[in-house]
């Protein structure tokens, strides 16, 4: 499930991107993709749970050092272009 959330994250980031690109209202796609970003992390918790509840400490060892890495890297990727459209609007109205 996370892989599904993962994917419409980046989906909903790249829209985000486009629609401030293209000057239209960004908000929407923006707040998905934050959204999303949680929703990732909520499954990826759950699946972490799920191996605890069975007692597969194999797949925690193997896994975990690495997914958590890569969650990190994608939590803070994901706020920052979420986020910059924001950021470049602020900029052009300074400059202005």
């Amino acid at each position: 499930m996370w892989l599904i959330f993962g994917g419409i994250t980046i989906l909903a980031t790249f829209i985000n991107l486009y629609m401030y690109k293209t000057g239209k209202d960004y908000r929407l796609a923006m707040a998905m993709g934050l959204s999303f970003t949680a929703l990732t992390l909520i499954a990826e918790y759950q699946l972490v749970y799920d191996w605890v509840r069975a007692k597969d400490y194999s797949a925690l060892l193997d896994v975990m050092p690495t997914m958590t890495k890569v969650l990190w890297l994608f939590t803070i990727v994901s706020i920052l272009l979420n986020i910059a459209p924001i950021f470049l609007e602020l900029k052009i109205k300074n400059h202005k």
